[in-house]
């Protein structure tokens, strides 16, 4: 028999708190190798995500001169451009709107300590909640 083969199971007990402080301490640091690699790897798509949509912008930005150019085969460059220019502004009203809405629909929800007074006033019987 070996030298662990003989240990007595109080032996292996007394030594369990130091496994266990050991473990936790190599899972601290599995974690934070994985909190840098997640990092390393959200920075570097963050950057090309940001080079893509510069792009994008750009793009736009040419999709509305082919829109104006095309619109000035058939009509003045001036009212061309002048229609594309309402018809933005027509969009950005619209989103704005829509925006705006959804903000006050943040404000329009039920807080959480309305919501633990309506359980509290529950509880003791009085208030305005559903009886079932």
């Amino acid at each position: 028999m070996s030298d662990s083969e003989k240990r007595s199971l109080i032996g292996l007990i007394s030594d369990l708190p130091g496994q266990i402080t050991d473990l936790i301490k190599a899972e601290i640091e599995q974690l934070k190798v994985k909190a840098i690699h997640v990092g390393k790897n959200a920075g570097i798509g963050a950057v090309f995500v940001i080079v893509a949509l510069i792009f994008v912008f750009f793009a736009v930005g040419t999709l509305v001169a082919v829109i104006i150019l095309a619109l000035a085969l058939v009509m003045p460059a001036w009212l061309a451009a002048l229609i594309v220019f309402v018809l933005f502004l027509l969009a950005a009203g619209v989103f704005g709107l829509l925006g705006w809405r959804a903000f006050k629909r943040i404000s329009d929800e039920q807080g959480p300590i309305e919501g633990v007074r309506r359980d509290i006033d529950a509880l003791k019987g009085t208030g305005d909640y559903d009886r079932r």
